[in-house]
C-alpha cells in the first residue's frame, strides 16, 4: 500500500545520531561468527547510514511472545515481508509458529491467540533460523517497538546458536514518539489531559490506514509496514538518509 503524503508535511529538524558504520560492522561480524547461519546473513552486508530511505530493501517483522520479558518469556510466532518505500512484497511474506523453549501462559494466549495444542507439534526456532536469517539478509528490519523484537531474537539465537546477533532497524513507534509524544505542560496534566498514543493501531489511525485485528504476526507485520510507508511520506523527504531514521 502506498500513501500518498498531504501537501503540507509535519517536518522535524535532521536527528543527530550516533550511526554505527554497518557495513563495516557487518564485514567485522562475518569474521568472529562461528554460526555458518550467521555468517551468512552478514556476508549480504547492510544499508549504510547515508543510503536514501528510498533506495533501502527493508523487511517488516512481527513476533507474537508469551510475555514481555525476553529473560523470562519466549517467541511463539514471527512474520517478516519484505519492503521498500513504494512496495510492500506480500507475496515473499513468511510466517512461522515455533514452540518456545518456556510456558505458555493464560494472558499470552488471550491476547495472540494460540494454544498449547498449535504449539505441541510446532518446531523449535533453532529449525527455522536458517530460513528467517536468508528472507531478512541485506534488509534493514522495521518493527514497531524495538524492545520486542531484536531482544527477543537475539535472547532466542544466543541459546541456540550460543552468540549474539546484530542489526539496525527503523522503528515505527519511535518514530511516532519524535512527532506526537511532545512533553505535557503542567496545566495540561491538570487539566487530565493524556499523552498520545503510539501504539500500532492508534499510530495509523493518524494516517487514515484501515484497522486491522492486532496481535496476529503476519498482519501486525503488514500493519507496521503500511505505517512506515505513511511516516516516511507524511514527515519526510523520499532521499532522506537512513541514518536519520533507523535506531543503531
Amino acid at each position: 500500500m502506498l500513501y500518498l503524503a498531504p501537501e503540507n508535511k509535519q517536518k522535524q529538524k535532521p536527528r543527530k545520531s550516533k550511526n554505527i558504520n554497518w557495513p563495516k560492522q557487518f564485514e567485522t561480524l562475518e569474521q568472529l561468527s562461528h554460526s555458518q547461519a550467521l555468517k551468512r546473513y552478514y556476508s549480504q552486508g547492510i544499508s549504510s547510514p547515508d543510503t536514501p530511505i528510498n533506495k533501502t530493501p527493508m523487511v517488516a517483522v512481527d513476533f507474537e511472545t508469551t510475555g514481555m520479558d525476553p529473560e523470562q518469556h519466549g517467541i511463539v510466532s514471527i512474520a517478516a515481508i519484505p519492503m521498500t518505500t513504494e512496495r510492500i512484497l506480500f507475496s515473499e511474506a513468511k510466517s512461522w509458529v515455533v514452540k518456545p523453549r518456556r510456558s505458555l501462559t493464560d494472558e499470552s494466549v488471550v491476547i495472540h491467540g494460540i494454544t498449547h495444542s498449535e504449539i505441541e507439534h510446532a518446531p523449535d526456532l533453532e529449525s527455522i533460523i536458517d530460513e528467517l536469517l536468508e528472507l531478512v539478509a541485506g534488509k534493514v528490519w522495521v518493527v514497531h517497538y524495538h524492545g520486542i523484537e531484536r531482544p527477543f531474537l537475539q535472547r532466542g539465537i544466543k541459546e541456540r546458536l550460543h552468540e549474539n546477533i546484530q542489526f539496525p532497524l527503523i522503528d515505527t513507534m519511535e518514530i511516532e514518539a519524535r512527532f506526537h509524544r511532545k512533553p505535557l505542560s503542567f496545566w495540561q496534566k491538570l487539566r487530565g489531559k493524556k499523552p498520545e498514543s503510539i501504539r500500532l493501531a492508534d499510530s495509523r489511525t493518524r494516517y487514515n490506514l484501515p484497522f486491522y485485528p492486532p496481535h496476529n504476526a503476519l498482519t501486525d507485520a503488514l500493519a507496521c509496514a503500511e505505517l512506515l510507508q505513511a511516516q516516511i511520506a507524511h514527515h519526510f523527504e523520499p532521499d532522506t538518509p537512513l541514518g536519520e531514521i533507523w535506531l543503531p
